[in-house]
């Protein structure tokens, strides 16, 4: 970066379509560096041409509407190993076909899969170089072998993951894929640059391409006819449509040149890589649970057992199960994994093919959970008792053994069961006393993902069937995506500090960090819902996405309150508002329901509350959830409860751990509306987690009851301080061994008002308190056990 800082500000770069000073560099310049390209690559410029293009995916866009103008189309056949941007060329195909390995060595044999091809249309096979799902790699001779055995058969090679760590030699042209596609990002890290690599033999594929851009044309005539002449001499000046990205191609320079430096060549590259990889392998292969079961499946190459090779990239794809064989959500993985600072990817790593092949899914099991609800990138990533996608470790030059050495002990630290997995627990009754409980404090957090309002210890707070008063009314929505905003993303929302003022009838909010000097220093928002709040041109009711949820929400429109929160966290965003009582898109519904792991409470020591102890199993589908409880803007639930004495417990666990080094962790972090705390007077008639094991509680004088939903899941943003918006470890680390159940991890509980008088409609027996129930600090907690099955 410091190498191209240099050059950027030494030499003036003009677009190359001009015939200045500082145009004529930026020409010279890019020939220079395509040149450097292709010999980076062994490529005769003689046999070659190089196209520069965003990305690989570009490239592969550009072969496919080039064979899709032939006047007859053409056919298409892929690898089933073949990236997402591969399969994607199949709908421009007249015919396509998905290929495994026999049936490509097939297809060389003689045996062509397009027998109905009569009509001579072109061919065009694509596959990985190495797949980037799990490494594996796949002969360069099929480019050969097929141009060798059929007439008009293109070959296009995916070198993407490839030449990563490895070297593409292209020296023998004849033996060569016609098109190669591949990333610059992905070798050096910067620039944002792709290639396509051409033979100028398969030239003649560009000649039924009917689209033209600036700088591609020797004349072009508009009046009275319809002509233009494309340029002749180079494919690549009739493929370059408009400006090249000048600056990133003469990036591409000093990254070739710092990239040798640093690293060495990339055959040297290929052995640090392929030692780490076997290093990496074996660590992961070695783990054993205290029961002798495997930790890792394994998928990349030879996880037979045989001797890994030049024929396995350095990446490995995997999954983890408990000792008792369950898998292990890949999104809690990347959760503690990001804490870490490891940076790995989870999923379907846009790998269809590889990934339904590795796990076994079949075409209707796919199909089934994507109804069932299941997306790229959601956190349900186990559907049917099988894993949806995998872990993926990638190696490249900058990697190490201490690198490969702490990712293995990170997965031995916290997945690795090293005594004998513990059957079920025998449940305990409740304890002979009740304890003697209370509110501790009550918390609403009017903005979503923003900082908490602390209710008075002398005020009686409304509690609605969409949760507390004013809980999660508001959001902050992106200007741009409409997506709600989160701490997760943007720990500074933390900072950002509400507070209620009925007598001026405002919610005002005022910014705890560093507030710009043209902003004031708070903002107030009328808690009236006045149509004319929101009504603007730019800023009507629109269509936002919380949890995952489509939701239609109302924009404010005065720039006085979207500019304070824009410019204190530093995103484009709007103030939005969810109110109770809409319908359609404008309502939400709990998500909540009990975990495995919620089960009568064991005796009131802390030490039998075995962490493996499971109960009878919660419904296995939402339709024996027959209730619909409304919420606003919360994640799942109206109400969410924490007890003092689990938070107690969570910092003994972080003590023990980490020593006099660790800080307390602050009830705050859980965000949770109501906390409940034993009598100081009697401070050990609560255990730790017995919330776990409650189906109600009963609060107040009037007994308000409140049904228990079920454990609240947790994710890294239980490690944000709320009052700097500082991020650490902790708690989810600590958490992640201690209360992990199924692969999840779980503090606090969910909860909603009951009441059945009152949802009856009235009655004899309804009282003015239940009619408007409310809670107060201080308020008396009678728990109500869950019986024991």
């Amino acid at each position: 970066m410091e190498r191209f800082a240099r050059d950027m500000a030494s030499n003036l770069f003009g677009n190359p379509h001009s015939a200045s000073a500082s145009s004529q560099r930026s020409t010279a310049r890019i020939e220079d560096i395509r040149l450097r390209v292709l010999r980076f690559f062994n490529a005769d410029p003689a046999e070659f041409d190089l196209v520069f293009v965003a990305n690989a995916t570009a490239g592969i866009k550009l072969v496919a509407d080039a064979l899709r103008a032939s006047p007859d189309g053409f056919d298409y056949g892929y690898h089933q190993a073949s990236h997402t941007s591969l399969v994607g060329v199949r709908e421009e195909a007249r015919n396509s076909l998905c290929l495994d390995n026999p049936q490509v060595e097939a297809w060389l044999a003689g045996r062509c899969p397009f027998q109905d091809n009569s009509e001579g249309r072109p061919v065009l096979f694509a596959y990985p170089a190495q797949s980037n799902m799990d490494g594996r790699r796949y002969p360069l001779s099929w480019a050969e072998r097929l141009r060798c055995g059929s007439r008009r058969t293109y070959t296009l090679l995916d070198a993407a993951a490839l030449v990563c760590s490895s070297p593409l030699d292209l020296s023998r042209a004849d033996a060569a894929p016609d098109f190669t596609v591949l990333s610059f990002y992905k070798i050096f890290g910067f620039p944002d640059l792709g290639a396509l690599l051409v033979r100028r033999e398969a030239e003649d594929v560009f000649e039924s391409r009917r689209y033209f851009g600036g700088g591609t044309v020797d004349m072009v005539v508009c009046l009275k006819e319809q002509w233009h002449a494309p340029k002749r001499q180079f494919l690549h000046e009739r493929l370059e449509d408009g400006t090249l990205p000048i600056h990133n191609i003469i990036a591409l320079d000093a990254a070739l040149d710092v990239h040798k430096q640093l690293f060495g060549s990339m055959r040297d590259i290929a052995a640090h890589t392929s030692f780490l990889l076997r290093r990496l392998y074996r660590g992961l292969q070695s783990l054993r649970h205290g029961n002798g079961e495997p930790v890792c499946a394994l998928y990349s190459a030879h996880a037979d057992g045989t001797e890994m090779s030049a024929a396995s990239g350095p990446v490995i794809a995997f999954n983890i199960r408990n000792s008792l064989g369950a898998w292990v959500s890949l999104t809690e993985v990347e959760k503690l994994a990001v804490l870490k600072g490891f940076h790995i990817r989870t999923g379907g790593v846009c790998n269809p093919g590889g990934i339904a092949s590795a796990l076994g899914l079949e075409p209707w099991e796919m199909k089934q959970n994507f109804s069932s609800g299941f997306r790229c990138g959601t956190e349900n990533d186990i559907m049917a008792g099988k894993p949806t996608g995998v872990i993926r470790v990638s190696l490249g030059a900058m990697s190490t053994i201490s690198d490969v050495d702490s990712f293995v002990n990170f997965v031995a630290e916290f997945y690795r069961d090293v005594s004998p997995a513990s059957r079920m627990s025998k449940p305990m009754p409740q304890p002979q006393s009740t304890p003697r409980l209370y509110v501790h404090s009550i918390s609403i957090y009017p903005i979503k993902s923003c900082g908490s309002f602390q209710i008075p210890p002398d005020v009686d707070w409304e509690v609605r069937p969409e949760g507390l008063a004013w809980d999660r009314e508001w959001c902050l929505v992106h200007q741009g995506t409409g997506q709600a905003l989160n701490q997760k993303r943007h720990p500074k929302m933390a900072l950002i500090r509400p507070r209620l003022d009925f007598e001026r009838g405002e919610l005002r909010v005022r910014f705890a960090g560093e507030v710009p000097a043209h902003l004031p220093q708070e903002v107030s928002i009328p808690l009236s819902k006045n149509p004319s709040l929101f009504h603007s041109p730019v800023a009507r009711s629109r269509t936002s996405r919380v949890c995952g949820e489509e939701v239609e929400v109302r924009t404010y429109s005065l720039s006085e309150i979207n500019g304070f929160f824009s410019d204190v966290l530093g995103v484009p965003c709007l103030l939005a508002r969810f109110p109770p009582g809409g319908q359609g898109k404008s309502m939400r519904h709990s998500k909540a329901h009990l975990q495995k792991h919620q089960v009568s409470l064991p005796h009131p020591s802390r030490g039998s509350l075995l962490p493996g102890s499971f109960p009878p199993s919660p419904p296995d589908s939402d339709t024996e959830r027959v209730v619909s409880r409304r919420i606003l803007l919360s994640n799942e639930s109206p109400i969410l409860a924490i007890t003092l004495p689990s938070v107690d417990a969570l910092n003994q666990d972080i003590q023990a751990a980490q020593a006099d080094s660790a800080r307390k962790v602050s009830p705050a972090v859980f965000r949770a509306n109501i906390v409940i705390g034993p009598d100081p007077g009697h401070p050990e008639g609560l255990p730790p987690y017995a919330e776990d094991s409650w189906s109600g509680v009963r609060i107040g004088r009037q007994q308000h009851g409140f049904e228990m939903l079920g454990a609240c899941r947790r994710c890294h943003m239980v490690c944000i301080d709320q009052e700097t918006a500082e991020k650490s470890e902790e708690p989810f680390v600590t958490l992640s061994k201690t209360r992990r159940f199924d692969g999840k991890v779980f503090f606090g509980v969910h909860m909603c008002y009951h009441n059945s008088v009152a949802d009856q409609g009235g009655g004899p027996g309804l009282t003015a308190e239940a009619q408007f129930p409310t809670v107060r600090v201080g308020d008396v907690v009678v728990p109500e056990w869950r019986r024991e099955e």
